[in-house]
């Protein structure tokens, strides 16, 4: 008669207790103490509008200001951080990739002239750490804080067996609302407007892929001190992104489409770079001729392009270079727009113009974009070479 082993008396108990959620990988008490980690920072985004406080199925917003629009019409967007996630968990610092959730959410509603009200996040990890969670959490609330949105819920995920004990990756949504008539756009723009250039505050959240293999293929570690930036590598790609949305509804409200002296449009810098995403916001027959002589790049940008041999209509069509957010403005607006950015601390400067297509002496090649991301609008002509 053979005995059986240690092995099998061991599996043979594990049978008989059962399994559990917290063996298969999901710790429920410490989804809940993540909570009670990030309940003060998140309560801290709520104004008079929210209904309730943290940990409901659904957050609850009071609209009643919406019966003083004549047409108020709901603006949304949703989006991630791609893989600057990764850097983030690479270095463990956790308290900033919020501000990119919430850049790449906010700043595309406040495009169209729309007033973000409030967002809601998602967070999937494979294991829940509370601390990493609360931390993750608190910078997505401070940079609600800087939008002036509350940030109304949320939800993390345990994905054991999915995703790696480290590992997490963040998504969010937002929704806004503007009056009818000062809705921003294409309709706006005409002849005659100057382009804004707002400052980047470095890589944002786009284009992560590329850098990542340029910095992976030159064997920099994050840690290496860059003489260039100033910093180290690690600290400079994990600069958070600049949230513009309080800045361009301050100048949208100083410079009403209702006035003479106006703003027409926005564009966010994101996936696709400058010239791709101005694009988006020009009608058909419109191009803007933009001097890339009215700035510098920045030096990660030039990093970035030197350590990788990348190519200029590459590093263009998938970085920021340095501007993160456009004004298109009125021409008698022009001068006041940039000096009210400004005295608010964002960097700004008249970086072009818009004209008729029939005036453009490019017609096609990389430093001519037509329309973009589905968007048959109208075109960028960039010119020039960087100061």
């Amino acid at each position: 008669m053979t005995s059986a082993s240690p092995t099998a008396d061991m599996n043979a108990a594990q049978n008989n207790a059962g399994i559990t959620y917290a063996s298969a990988g999901v710790d429920v008490e410490a989804g809940d103490r993540a909570v009670e980690l990030m309940k003060g920072a998140v309560k801290a985004t709520h104004n008079a509008s929210v209904i309730g406080g943290v940990g409901g199925f659904a957050g609850l917003y009071d609209v009643s200001k919406l019966l003083t629009y004549k047409r108020p019409l709901l603006a949304t967007s949703t989006d991630g951080v791609g893989t600057k996630v990764a850097i983030a968990q690479a270095m463990d610092i956790h308290d900033t990739i919020g501000f990119d959730l919430v850049g790449m959410v906010v700043d595309d509603i406040v495009v169209v002239g729309a007033e973000p009200l409030f967002m809601t996040d998602y967070i999937a990890c494979g294991k829940v750490v509370p601390e990493r969670i609360a931390d993750i959490v608190r910078g997505i609330a401070a940079a609600c804080s800087v939008a002036g949105t509350a940030l109304v819920g949320g939800e993390t995920a345990e994905h054991p067996g999915l995703l790696g004990e480290h590992e997490y990756d963040v998504a969010g949504a937002a929704t806004g609302v503007v009056e009818a008539a000062d809705l921003l756009g294409p309709d706006r723009v005409r002849a005659g407007d100057v382009v804004i250039g707002m400052a980047s505050s470095g890589l944002h959240s786009n284009g992560y892929s590329l850098v990542r293999r340029v910095i992976n293929h030159a064997g920099w570690a994050l840690d290496r001190q860059v003489s260039e930036l100033g910093r180290t590598l690690g600290e400079e790609l994990l600069e958070p992104t600049r949230v513009y949305a309080a800045d361009c509804l301050d100048l949208a409200r100083a410079f009403p489409v209702s006035a003479g002296r106006a703003v027409h449009g926005f564009s966010h810098v994101t996936g696709g770079g400058l010239a791709a995403n101005l694009a988006r916001v020009l009608p058909q027959g419109l191009v803007a001729t933009v001097d890339r002589s009215t700035w510098e790049l920045p030096a990660i940008f030039k990093l970035v392009s030197e350590l990788g041999r990348v190519p200029l209509a590459d590093l263009e069509r998938t970085l920021n270079l340095g501007v993160g957010m456009v004004a298109i403005v009125s021409a008698d607006a022009a001068d006041a727009a940039v000096a009210r950015l400004n005295e608010r601390g964002l960097p700004s400067w008249i970086m072009g113009t818009v004209h008729a297509d029939s005036d453009s002496v490019l017609k096609s090649g990389p430093d001519y974009v037509q329309g973009a991301k589905g968007v048959d609008g109208g075109a960028v002509q960039m010119v020039s070479t960087y100061a």
